[in-house]
């Protein structure tokens, strides 16, 4: 079974970056989207960024101009580059490829920011 692997998390001081990567460990047919969800302690899972076939991209106006989404050419990686981070920032991040049957998952990386 496909899987999902994602590297990159950590514990950042405010104002620093973190580059997360999510690959997969086989091929997945009839991507249309990869995105970057995160969850924090007792809150809903949110869209982060999301990356569309065509080349699309959507942010959460949290994060927008901070946060950047892309791909590799065989979209077999996503990436989230993240900038400035900051305190609120702080969740567990989570890749997702959709097709159209199927939405895959990561496991999920934790990104803690704090002074």
């Amino acid at each position: 079974q496909v899987q999902l692997v994602e590297s990159g998390g950590g514990l950042v001081q405010p104002g620093e970056s973190l580059r997360l990567s999510c690959a997969t460990s086989g091929s997945i047919f009839g991507i249309y989207a990869m995105g970057w969800y995160r969850q924090a302690p007792g809150k809903q899972r949110e869209l982060v960024a999301r990356l569309s076939n065509d080349g699309g991209t959507n942010y959460a106006d949290s994060v927008k101009g901070r946060f950047t989404i892309s791909r590799d050419n065989a979209k077999t990686t996503v990436y989230l580059q993240m900038n400035s981070l900051k305190p609120e920032d702080t969740a567990v991040y989570y890749c997702n490829f959709q097709t159209l049957h199927i939405d895959y998952w990561g496991q999920g990386t934790q990104v803690t920011v704090s002074s």
